[in-house]
């Protein structure tokens, strides 16, 4: 069965309000829409955990630096509540933009330091977008536990401060990228790239993991450097904004991995940017 769309804050609260007196645990999956694998995982993860889970599908004006990209972001709603509906969520928020910035509206979440490389680098302004909607929607939906796929891991860590520098009480879980079987991070991007660059676009992720093999023997990043980008460049990747080994915790660049780490990349392709980025294990002392 299709789970009820909700479009007004009122009725949403009202809603979490009875599942409240009833003790539910209420999971919560924040989406634009365009739902493909990675965000089903993320749903089925939130109804093995919570009693009650809600689907918010905005696309979110705020994060996007590119008024363009804005207007090409594909809206689904239709064909994304008939993809919900095998998971049993509980309710679709679909809240009308007047729900999330009504008239007036003034008010911006900003996380200083983490939203200041990879991503804020490129996209000035993108995570203060991100982590202002994603806070409306925890304080909207009451929600206890909030699920988010690590193909993101720089929105992970952003939205998991946040909410722990504004004492929201929600938890914030990360889960596992959904990959094609080339490896490729599942994305709602992917559905802009030509077959052609669907097939080069798998190139990327083995770049990462030998990469990480390597750095796993004990090779210097900066050394693997050069050689990573020449690889990309010739499957066809084009401007590379970053390919970077951060500390998973604080993102601060790294040369070998003497404490948790991900590698994260950002390249073009075919006039799409691909993000990606994956974990290497803390190196044998």
């Amino acid at each position: 069965m299709t789970a009820p769309i909700l479009r007004r804050l009122s009725d949403l609260r009202a809603l979490h309000s009875d599942w409240r007196r009833e003790g539910a645990r209420i999971g919560l999956v924040p989406t634009m829409g365009a739902l493909h694998e990675g965000h089903l995982s993320l749903v089925a993860a939130a109804k093995a955990a919570c009693d009650r889970v809600i689907v918010t599908i905005f696309v979110n004006p705020k994060q996007f630096n590119n008024a363009e990209d804005l207007a090409k972001y594909p809206r689904t709603e239709l064909a994304d509540a008939e993809k919900l509906a095998p998971y049993g969520v509980d309710a679709i928020y679909v809240p009308d933009p007047d729900q999330i910035y009504p008239e007036g509206y003034a008010t911006t979440v900003s996380v200083a330091g983490l939203t200041d490389v990879l991503e804020g680098e490129f996209r000035p302004g993108h995570f203060d977008g991100v982590a202002t909607v994603v806070a409306k929607l925890f304080l909207q939906s009451g929600a206890d536990h909030a699920f988010f796929g690590e193909k993101d891991y720089q929105q992970l860590m952003v939205v998991t401060r946040m909410a722990r520098d504004l004492d929201i009480p929600i938890t914030v879980q990360g889960c596992a990228t959904v990959r094609e079987a080339s490896g490729l991070a599942m994305s709602s991007r992917n559905l802009r790239l030509s077959p052609e660059a669907l097939g080069k676009a798998g190139q990327l992720y083995p770049v990462l993991r030998d990469l990480a093999d390597q750095l796993q023997m004990g090779a210097a990043f900066e050394d693997l450097l050069p050689a990573a980008k020449a690889h990309l460049a010739e499957a066809g990747f084009g401007d590379l904004e970053y390919l970077d080994l951060r500390c998973a915790e604080t993102l601060e660049p790294l040369s070998r991995p003497d404490r948790p780490s991900r590698l994260l990349v950002a390249a073009w392709l075919d006039g799409i940017r691909l993000i990606d980025n994956i974990a290497v294990d803390k190196l044998n002392d």
